[in-house]
């Protein structure tokens, strides 16, 4: 009896296996059959985004030559056009990889001046980041069979992932060496960036992991170490990958360049290797970059308005366009990530700041909160850019105290058009502060209720001058009001916040008492008019009227 019930049971139990793993193989051609429905669908669409993308293309040939004067716009439509194509095209290989559909194509030629020549184009990718940018080939000369268009594919990869994840003023290295036999070759790109954590090593082929396991802010399609694995595998070479957090990282990749390493639908024997990549859109154009560069160079140009804007952001073609849009009427300095631009903002008279959110090193969130935080550049305002569609960011910016928000792509008369809104309304404010300051030397007259409080609250500051630790807190409770109903009084009556009320009222103060004694020392004011730091009262001052307290100082005296 016992024997029959575990037989039984037995079988019961290989009828559940049986089942579960026939559920297993059934889930997993489903899911095969989603991939490849998937990888059709992507390549379809790349084929049609591909169509619009040449017409736009051979369009922009033709305005070339029938509006020759247009050319620097010309210049930037196409390599943002190539940009897309390049992407594209990386979409598509790794579909046709998937899919087991890319096929070799091998060319007999000289191999390393190939491989040299094309890193060389790739050189302003280093150079404008400021890098240091090192090629080396040995021997310089050697015939060998590759396939170009694989072989730039791994080399941009490569050598733009070192860029990517370098650090400003590091190093990005190519070396290329052969073995002793001369049909292997070996390509070593290494940087001194911040290198892939041990445990994100083992993904570090799979698509989609870009700018995950680097821990990094830049944007991008997450194809293309998976991209290059695949091209070198087919390429019957290997890669290798070592990696040191905060050191740096380096790829060796080795290839074989006989002919014998490769069948006979693999060879090309009519073609011979071509040494002109300016067509090639994989690789960026170096006459077009050497053009964009130059925008790095604007801050040096002379400043002829009255209003100064700072353009924070690392594309330089949208900072070349956006720069040609606004120089015409406003004073434009650059700089193309967080860390500078807290830099320009401390050496220039910046009146506004446009920002792109997502950039290496210090994106637009913790600029915009540092700058908020900060109590001698909190009255900046603050335009945000942005290519992401989320309702979370625009909440996220507008709380960290962004003026305004703008998602990309957008019209650049649109930009103009915040900017010019945001500038008037900054010089009504200043007009109704000057409305406030005024206020005591009207004649005598009945006042109004907001104009008494006008008058109360200036005469609590004025009661305090001296009192550095004296701020909208301690107002706001001398007022019998809290913080943020003396602040929207204050700027439903005369347009202005707290912080920059009390600093009105402190900065004409220490001009009336320069003007009654102006041998007074800068310390000395600014210790009267609750200054502790008179470096910090110098640049108050100065943004205030315009200039240093030094040259006002010095113009009383003159003038006496």
């Amino acid at each position: 009896m016992n024997l029959y019930i575990l037989f039984n049971l037995a079988i019961v139990v290989s009828a559940f296996i049986l089942a579960f793993i026939i559920r297993l193989i059934y889930m997993r051609s489903i899911r095969l059959r989603q991939k490849l429905r998937m990888s059709y669908v992507f390549t379809n669409i790349t084929h049609e985004l591909l169509t619009p993308l040449t017409v736009l293309s051979a369009s922009i040939d033709k305005m070339r030559d029938e509006a020759p004067q247009m050319s620097h716009d010309y210049d930037l439509m196409q390599i943002n056009i190539q940009r897309m194509v390049r992407m594209l095209q990386q979409i598509l290989e790794t579909s046709k990889s998937q899919a087991g559909e890319l096929k070799l194509l091998c060319a007999q030629g000289d191999v390393m001046r190939y491989i040299r020549e094309t890193a060389q184009y790739l050189e302003p990718l280093i150079v404008k980041k400021k890098m240091k940018y090192t090629i080396e080939c040995q021997p310089e000369s050697m015939m060998g069979w590759i396939d170009t268009d694989k072989l730039d594919k791994i080399i941009y990869n490569l050598v733009s992932n070192a860029a990517k994840y370098c650090k400003e003023n590091g190093e990005v290295s190519l070396r290329v060496t052969t073995n002793p036999h001369y049909d292997r070759i070996r390509i070593v790109v290494s940087d001194t960036g911040i290198g892939i954590p041990r445990d994100k090593m083992k993904n570090l082929y799979r698509p989609f992991q870009d700018g995950s396991y680097r821990q990094n802010k830049n944007i991008g399609t997450g194809l293309g170490l998976a991209l290059t694995h695949d091209l070198v595998y087919l390429h019957r070479g290997t890669i290798k990958c070592e990696s040191e957090v905060g050191e740096g990282t380096t790829f060796t990749i080795e290839l074989p360049i006989n002919k014998e390493a490769y069948t006979a639908d693999q060879i090309y024997e009519e073609r011979q290797i071509t040494f002109d990549n300016s067509k090639n859109p994989y690789i960026e154009h170096k006459e077009t970059t050497n053009e964009i560069n130059a925008v790095l160079n604007l801050n040096e140009l002379p400043q002829k308005h009255d209003i100064s804007l700072l353009i924070v952001e690392d594309n330089p073609e949208l900072l070349m366009l956006m720069h040609q849009l606004l120089a015409t009427y406003y004073n434009i300095y650059i700089a193309q990530n967080g860390y500078e631009a807290l830099e320009m903002i401390h050496q220039k008279p910046i009146d506004l700041i446009i920002s792109d959110i997502m950039m290496p090193g210090m994106d637009g969130y913790e600029l915009t909160k540092q700058i908020k935080e900060d109590p001698d550049y909190a009255h900046l305002p603050i335009v945000l850019l942005t290519a992401k569609r989320d309702m979370d960011d625009e909440q996220r910016a507008l709380l960290l105290g962004a003026d305004d928000f703008l998602n990309k792509p957008f019209k650049l008369k649109e930009l103009k058009i915040r900017v010019d809104n945001i500038i008037q309304n900054r010089k009504r404010i200043k007009t109704e502060n000057k409305h406030v300051e005024d206020l005591e030397e009207e004649p005598p007259r009945e006042l109004t209720a907001d104009e008494l409080f006008l008058q109360r609250t200036r005469q609590m500051v004025l009661d305090h001058l001296e009192d550095d630790d004296y701020d909208r807190d301690a107002l706001a409770s001398d007022m019998g009001a809290s913080a943020s109903t003396l602040y929207n009084k204050l700027r439903a009556i005369a347009n202005i916040n707290v912080s920059t009320f009390i600093r009105s009222i402190r900065m004409d103060e220490a001009k009336r008492i320069a003007t009654e004694t102006p041998d007074i020392r800068i310390s000395d004011l600014a210790y009267r008019v609750g200054f502790r730091d008179p470096r910090y009262f110098s640049t108050t001052f100065k943004k205030h009227f315009g200039m240093q307290p030094t040259e006002f100082l010095d113009s009383l005296k003159k003038k006496s």
